[in-house]
């Protein structure tokens, strides 16, 4: 029955990401920002949902572990799986606000989550409340910078007269569909891990990470198929950033959370930081300013390389 439970929350997430990146791109049409904003907003939002909720049910319930494991983990797979799979599908042309503003930004939260949980081995709701609204501060940055760059997306014209019903319904479908997808992707993931004898510190830094990480995979890369190429590289960029500041910042505030696991600090962090750092040196070799195909297989080996080393060395 897990099984089933999994393909269920699979074709879920594949029908929000779909409805998602519509509403999305409607409303760069509305506003008049650019696709790189929405995807960091509207879509990043709805996609860190599932790590919010996981991580808040995981640090209430005392697996402070699962709360930040998932968090890591899923940066990992945004980065590793998603990135490296719609690369894969198609070359992403890398826009200079990537490198200008948002993976500094990235690479902040996440150096900044390094030190605070090396510091004390505790996120505290002071500092869950300090990165919560470091991101507020970055969200109108980012707004006030983007109006300059409206004119310059290329997005389907025919979105232009969605009506505002239509969109704020695209969107209420494509929260749900991720939502329930989600949770059932994840309860079937973690069943199926239990019955094997798997810790709950390696499910929260690889399944559950993979299955909240299932809605960011499935809007890039239908992005990126339909060329909306701003959207897949902003909604990913946007989402790590958002699973630190807002999902770990939220859950602090809710609960703060001791490291109880070692291996967060000594090893999976590293992990998630140099995933990050990678992307400038893969941006600069040739092609320039484009994750190619090769460049995307790279990392998904990368990944892979992860989570051999997970398992065979817990």
């Amino acid at each position: 029955m897990s099984i089933v439970w999994v393909i269920l929350g699979f074709m879920l997430l594949v029908v929000g990401g779909e409805y998602l990146v519509r509403s999305s791109v409607a409303l760069s049409f509305k506003f008049n920002i650019s696709k790189m904003v929405i995807g960091m907003t509207v879509v990043s939002f709805a996609t860190s949902a599932p790590e919010l909720l996981v991580s808040v049910q995981a640090a209430l319930s005392g697996s402070p572990a699962i709360a930040i494991n998932n968090v890591i983990g899923s940066n990992i797979a945004n980065i590793g799986l998603v990135l490296g799979i719609t690369a894969i599908v198609t070359n992403i042309e890398v826009d200079k606000s990537f490198y200008r503003l948002n993976w500094p930004v990235m690479m902040m939260f996440s150096i900044v989550l390094y030190y605070f949980l090396k510091n004390d081995f505790l996120f505290s709701a002071f500092e869950g409340g300090m990165v919560f609204t470091a991101l507020l501060v970055f969200l109108v940055l980012v707004m006030r910078t983007a109006k300059k760059d409206a004119v310059t997306d290329e997005v389907d014209d025919t979105l232009s007269i969605v009506s505002n019903f239509k969109i704020i319904l695209w969107l209420l479908i494509g929260a749900t569909a991720l939502y329930y997808g989600s949770v059932w992707l994840v309860d079937g993931a973690k069943s199926i891990a239990r019955s094997v004898g798997v810790s709950e510190a390696v499910i929260g830094v690889s399944l559950i990470a993979i299955g909240t990480s299932v809605p960011e995979l499935a809007a890039s890369v239908i992005a990126a198929v339909k060329q909306e190429k701003a959207i897949s590289l902003g909604n990913l960029i946007g989402s790590n950033i958002f699973n630190i500041a807002s999902v770990l910042g939220i859950t602090a505030l809710i609960k703060p959370m001791p490291v109880t696991d070692e291996d967060i600090l000594y090893n999976d962090i590293f992990w998630m930081i140099g995933f990050a750092a990678i992307l400038i040196p893969l941006m600069l070799l040739p092609k320039r300013f484009q994750i190619s195909r090769w460049k995307g297989l790279m990392l998904v080996i990368a990944y892979g390389v992860f989570i051999f080393l997970l398992f065979t060395s817990k």
